[in-house]
């Protein structure tokens, strides 16, 4: 029989909205620059461009702001209007500003398994926009730690278990990013549950570990209680 001490929880668009934002303002970057490039192409660009910016830009708002910017950049041959460039940085400032929204089934879960597991945070990201968003979300008070990281791999999740419990062999980890929250976890040594969201990025994307003996998947969060009682049980 297994025992879980620990349980991490991904927050954007496992705990609340997050991806559509992003694809809002994306089909506005598209129709900006629609005189300029077709828009799969547009879309293409701009996430090769957010590939190649992560390793200096890490992930979140303001490294997208940053990307759509250089990409605009680049498909107008550096003759994109300064009145472009001041829409793009004003979609940025409105995404850092948009409400948050929490997920069905969110609340509860967490209600129902708090006091029962140390309950971690781990979310990587904009440092302010990640705890501001944990602020307005209402649910900071379920969580015993919040890990805010710059990526999410093997190396983190054997970090934060070891520091917040008893090893990743004893931990969890839940979201909705199978390349993030569920393939990293499961090379720690840890058990993983996939929650997958309507809308996921590009980067994000992976093939399911079906056969894993530690993984699970869940439509939604209202499982995972009774999915913990089947991985400690053994099944």
């Amino acid at each position: 029989m297994s025992r879980i001490a620990a349980i991490g929880f991904d927050a954007d668009d496992t705990l609340w909205q997050n991806e559509r934002f992003f694809r809002l303002t994306e089909e506005r970057f598209l129709a900006l620059l629609e005189a300029h490039a077709e828009g799969p192409v547009l879309k293409r660009r701009l996430l090769d461009t957010e590939m190649r910016n992560l390793e200096s830009y890490g992930f979140g708002i303001k490294g997208f702001t940053l990307s759509m910017i250089e990409t605009a950049l680049e498909v107008t041959g550096t003759q994109v209007d300064g009145a472009a460039i001041a829409e793009i940085l004003g979609w940025g400032r409105e995404m850092l500003r948009h409400p948050v929204e929490t997920l069905p089934h969110a609340r509860g879960c967490l209600e129902a398994l708090r006091g029962r597991y140390t309950m971690i945070l781990v979310t990587k990201g904009d440092l302010f926009d990640q705890e501001r968003k944990l602020a307005a979300s209402g649910l900071g008070e379920f969580f015993d730690a919040v890990e805010i990281v710059s990526d999410k791999t093997a190396a983190t999740y054997e970090r934060v278990f070891r520091q917040h419990g008893d090893g990743a062999g004893n931990a969890l980890m839940v979201g909705n990013s199978l390349k993030s929250d569920v393939l990293p976890a499961l090379e720690a040594g840890a058990f993983a549950v996939h929650v997958p969201h309507d809308l996921t990025w590009d980067y994000e994307r992976a093939e399911p570990p079906v056969d894993h003996p530690c993984f699970a998947a869940l439509p939604d969060l209202s499982g995972l209680p009774a999915a913990i009682e089947a991985f400690e049980r053994g099944g």
